[in-house]
């Protein structure tokens, strides 16, 4: 279903890299290129009429990805909506979400996050009139700790949870590979009056998720890793449907005409656009804005038809495999962390640290390791042998067997040359 993956690297004619690097961008799929020819096709052959004819109208792409997205994260097809950026869907879901207030004005993250995340949050405290350092809440690891503590989160937003406006964590955190317990916390911070998000960018494609089932507000995620959508590939995000803000037009086009804040709610993207429109009665061109129902909402104008088709053709490719036999091979292929409880080399005395969580239930296919020798010059003789995978700074190795692309061989292999580079390091 994949594309091989070869790079320029010293391994022999016979055998091509092994490519673990699926959490940082997803491998092509085969049928990606004829998706992309089929959207030139349509434009070429069908000009203006391109929007609107052929089985995949381009004004209308975007919708043949909800089935998708909805079964991969647990959810009804008008919960979710392929748009836009990572970053632009956070600030947009913000705009609703983060009404801070004298008494209610905090936000939870993680120590370390994401930068994007950071920054996105950092700018919108300041833009709502707070300062951000006494506005943020920062869950950490204990002492001496790498992994967070589920108990500890809960802790916190029991403690604190009057203050807190909104809690965003990840699903899967970037750097350990360690889910979240995502059940856990929305019910803990809705029993506080807290709106709760998550940035799913390393979860979706990767665990089970089911974010309609257990409440979450809203997400948002990026499709180039584990989805396989391409450098710089469309983006994603939910919308839980109990927030209808389809009755919120008087009072948006009250804010319009007073230029006031309002006491909105939590609906109210005042970034209101032509894509944001009901599909309905969209080309009717009136200037009386009318909601499309829940995060359709939020969309800002025409989908990228290319970006589109590339996030489609491997959607397709996880509809035909099935969620469950891909669960099943992940847990069997990320098995071989127990390989590394074993000496990893005959004569070599560097050890392996286990950073991932080793509990099938708290983790996904990326698992982090660190060893105890320098870890660049691993890094290069591995690469030399075709390991194609990453370090997060400073010294954190990420290896991802993907169980859509991997195999079980690819396994082994990195393994084995694994040990023979700590063999060859210690001569």
């Amino acid at each position: 279903l994949i594309y091989v993956f070869i790079v320029d690297c010293d391994v022999t004619k016979d055998e091509d890299c092994v490519y673990f690097c699926g959490h940082s961008l997803g491998l092509q799929p085969k049928s990606t290129e004829s998706h992309v020819q089929q959207v030139l096709q349509n434009w070429k052959q069908n000009a203006n009429q391109c929007r609107y004819v052929t089985s995949l109208p381009l004004v209308y792409c975007d919708n043949q990805a909800k089935k998708g997205l909805s079964e991969l994260v647990g959810c009804y097809e008008n919960e979710v909506v392929a748009m836009n950026s990572l970053t632009t869907n956070l600030h947009l879901l913000m705009t609703s979400f983060y009404q801070p207030t004298k008494d209610r004005y905090k936000i939870l993250i993680e120590q370390n996050a994401f930068p994007s995340d950071y920054y996105v949050v950092a700018s919108q405290i300041r833009l709502a009139g707070y300062d951000e350092y006494e506005s943020l809440i920062l869950v950490k690891p204990r002492q001496n700790e790498e992994l967070f503590r589920m108990e500890d989160i809960i802790e916190v937003i029991e403690k604190e949870g009057d203050s807190i406006a909104l809690i965003l964590l990840p699903g899967v955190y970037f750097i350990t590979g360690q889910a979240f317990d995502m059940k856990a916390i929305t019910e803990s911070g809705h029993k506080k009056g807290c709106y709760v998000g998550y940035d799913l960018a390393h979860a979706v494609g990767n665990i089970e998720l089911h974010l309609h089932e257990w409440g979450v507000d809203f997400a948002f995620w990026c499709t180039y890793k584990y989805l396989n959508s391409g450098p710089g590939g469309i983006e994603a995000a939910f919308l839980h449907r109990r927030f209808d803000n389809t009755k919120m037009k008087n009072r948006i086009l009250q804010y319009i005409d007073n230029f006031a804040i309002l006491d909105f709610g939590p609906l109210n993207p005042l970034d209101t656009s032509w894509r944001g429109h009901k599909e309905s009665n969209r080309l009717e061109m009136t200037s009386d804005f009318d909601f499309a129902p829940g995060i359709d909402s939020y969309r800002l104008s025409n989908p990228p038809a290319l970006l589109v088709v590339c996030l489609i053709a491997s959607l397709n490719e996880f509809l035909e495999a099935g969620g469950r036999r891909l669960r099943e091979k992940r847990f069997l292929l990320t098995g071989f962390v127990g390989l590394f409880n074993n000496p990893p080399s005959k004569t070599s005395k560097v050890t392996v640290d286990i950073v991932t969580p080793l509990k099938f239930a708290e983790r996904g296919c990326q698992l982090s390791i660190r060893l105890s020798c320098p870890m660049h010059k691993v890094w290069m003789e591995l690469r030399k042998r075709g390991m194609i995978f990453d370090i997060r700074k400073p010294d954190v190795m990420r290896l991802t067997p993907v169980p859509l692309y991997n195999s079980f061989y690819d396994v082994y292999r990195f393994v084995d040359t694994l040990r023979s580079v700590l063999d060859e390091s210690n001569n």
